[in-house]
């Protein structure tokens, strides 16, 4: 595949599929002297991952991240302290699977002569032959998501050193939409609603909390660690400690499993939900992500204009359209709407409106950006579907019996917000290397 790599100086490439070995993210571009370990990487991570809710796959995949290389390994001389920071050399990140077993390999083997509608199975089919890594979806199921949230999470970081920060929430699910929730509000939120699902995530506890995976520790004793928790993972489910949704509610002003600031929204999200799924079907919706603290004329025109290369987040499976400010809305507006007037306060300049998502002429403005992205409802569902069977090329009928999400939308957050941080993080890289360059005179 030529498509697995996006960026310049921050370059990220992944692979793997969702039943080979695991998934791969390797980061190109990586400045050194940032602190790296697999424990932060995973909080990004376990929002992400399936199993977790009703709202999700029930496949039970943990997730934990191993760092392969770009880190130092030890103190390089005596005197120096960078043990476990980045070196400058390229960032490797694996992502082992764990819950890959027979039976569920069987599921696909005995369905995968007839594609699910919806699905990329007929496509990939006819462009790799019968070469393509059909089980699970291979590299078209949501699982090749944990690239990009890996990714993120290192990206972050880097800008978070920069007074840039990137969060992302569901703003409409199966047709439930929030009411519009200040940008402060909504950070505040999503904040508190990483730090529960952290405190409650047993695979974190098991892990990390418990010491069994160090950055100290070489590659074979984690890899020693997840087979364990691999013959161990139900157990160690089981010790989740149990959740009280309305309690959570009250004292946290979030729902548990669906992130997004407006609670009450929330809710019936969750409850339109399950009524479709209980259908047999699967819903859509969109989701918000924003980025704070950005400064002015990030962007490259005409080719890598900022919007333009926020437009790749549809390179996010179930995807299917993204806007940036006013988005689809502009359409019905006039220019005296849709502008985003200016004025000079205490010496700085503020806008009197966002429509613009923080963009215009592909440049930043220094206002917040934000971006939806309408997400599709999950292909594979529990009822039955007229397709093909691909070899005969004979008329078929499909039953659902894959594990599945009844909604995509709910982990897609986390994608979209690692997506972001990557793109933004490159054009800072972009955008201060060409910055540096300019004289502060003219030069002959």
């Amino acid at each position: 595949m030529m498509g697995c790599s996006l960026g310049t100086l921050f370059q990220v490439t992944v692979a793997g599929g969702s039943y080979q070995e695991g998934l791969t993210t390797v980061i190109q571009g990586m400045p050194p002297g940032y602190y790296l370990e697999e424990s932060e990487i995973y909080e990004s991570l376990l929002v992400r991952k399936p199993g977790q809710s009703e709202l999700a796959s029930p496949r039970r995949e943990a997730d934990v991240p191993v760092i392969y290389s770009g880190v130092n390994a030890a103190d390089t001389m005596p005197g120096f302290q960078n043990a476990g920071y980045t070196n400058g050399t390229p960032v490797v990140i694996l992502i082992p699977n764990v819950d890959r077993h027979l039976e569920h390999i069987e599921q696909y083997q005995v369905t995968n002569r007839t594609p699910r509608p919806g699905h990329a199975s007929f496509a990939s089919f006819v462009k790799y032959g019968i070469w393509d890594d059909a089980i699970g979806a291979g590299f078209f199921s949501g699982r090749y998501t944990s690239t990009i949230v890996a990714a993120g999470a290192v990206a972050k970081k880097v800008l978070k050193q920069h007074g840039i920060e990137v969060f992302a929430y569901v703003k409409e699910a199966a047709g439930v939409r929030a009411s519009d929730v200040p940008l402060e509000v909504a950070k505040e939120k999503v904040e508190v609603f990483r730090k529960l699902r952290k405190e409650y995530d047993p695979i974190y506890r098991w892990v990390f909390k418990e010491g069994r995976i160090t950055p100290q520790m070489r590659f074979f004793h984690k890899i020693a660690v997840l087979a364990e928790l691999e013959q161990k993972l139900l157990e160690i489910r089981e010790q989740a400690p149990v959740v009280d949704f309305q309690k959570i509610r009250e004292e946290y002003g979030v729902h548990f499993t669906m992130n997004c600031p407006d609670v009450d929204a929330a809710f019936e999200m969750e409850k339109r939900i399950l009524q479709i799924r209980d259908e047999g079907d699967s819903s859509g919706g969109v989701v918000e992500v924003v980025a704070t603290g950005v400064p002015v004329g990030l962007g490259e025109p005409v080719f890598k204009k900022l919007d333009g290369e926020i437009g790749k987040m549809l390179s996010i499976g179930a995807v299917k359209a993204v806007e940036v400010g006013a988005g689809y809305k502009v359409k019905d507006m006039r220019g005296s709407e849709c502008n985003d007037q200016m004025r000079v306060v205490d010496n700085k300049v503020v806008f009197k409106s966002n429509n613009a998502g923080g963009i215009t002429g592909g440049l930043t403005t220094g206002q917040p950006i934000v971006a939806r992205l309408a997400v599709k409802p999950t292909p594979t569902i529990a009822k039955d579907q007229e397709t093909i069977d691909k070899v005969s090329m004979e008329n078929a009928e499909l039953k659902a019996v894959t594990r599945r999400d009844p909604t995509i939308v709910a982990r897609v957050w986390p994608v979209a917000e690692a997506f972001l941080a990557c793109i933004l993080l490159d054009h800072l890289m972009m955008h201060n290397g060409y910055q540096s360059l300019i004289p502060k005179n003219a030069v002959k």
